[in-house]
């Protein structure tokens, strides 16, 4: 039997991505730590897309540096505790209209803990399975012929420059590689959290080595 659809306008198109908490530093060095889910990988460059009005857009031009920390499903109330959070100060109206609030150590206030990087100034969260440190290389203003949305939101290019892993989710016989049986991100799908069940099918994508990607 065919299917139907219909027509909607939603807005949001969160369908399903993981959830990242960046770190970064602003021009004087103080910390921020923010959640997102607007990002994916191609080889080894992450494209982040965030609003400019915050503060971690604010530093990254401001450092061009940022580590890209993936919690895992153990780490939901960690990350929950800094929604609607902003390292602005003061809030913009916007946000202080739907219940943010100025957070000024995010560290603290979700109970993680910072570790020095090794290629960047930003620190990484040791609780994370999965550190990405980064630098950032070309910024993609978004939305250029709307004047309403102009400057709003932008894409920004990150090169990964170190990957940090918990030994718990390393390959046992590639140390190179993560094992996806044993790695349980937290993914975000219209403003909820989820994780990952077990594999449903096999795939043929998987018979390729993933050498042959480097």
């Amino acid at each position: 039997m065919p299917h139907s659809h219909v027509d909607i306008d939603p807005a949001i198109l969160y369908f399903g991505t993981p959830v990242v908490l960046l770190s970064t530093v602003d021009a004087d060095g103080r910390p921020n730590l923010a959640p997102m889910s607007s990002v994916f990988w191609l080889d080894h460059t992450a494209v982040l897309g965030m609003g400019m009005r915050s503060q971690t857009a604010s530093n990254l031009l401001a450092t061009g540096e940022v580590v890209m920390n993936l919690p895992s499903v153990a780490q939901v109330d960690a990350v929950d505790r800094l929604a609607l959070t902003t390292g602005r100060d003061p809030v913009p109206a916007a946000k202080q209209q739907v219940g943010y609030r100025h957070a000024a150590d995010k560290f603290a206030l979700a109970g993680l803990t910072a570790v020095p990087s090794t290629t960047v100034g930003p620190p990484r969260v040791a609780e994370c399975p999965v550190s990405l440190e980064g630098r950032v290389t070309a910024v993609h203003p978004l939305n250029v012929d709307d004047p309403a949305e102009a400057g709003s939101a932008s894409t920004f290019e990150v090169t990964v420059t170190r990957v940090h892993v918990h030994p718990g989710i390393q390959d046992a016989v590639h140390p190179n590689r993560i094992d996806p049986l044993r790695w349980r991100p937290l993914i975000m799908s219209f403003q909820k959290f989820f994780g990952l069940t077990d594999q449903v099918h096999p795939s043929r994508l998987a018979t390729i080595d993933e050498e042959w990607y480097r």
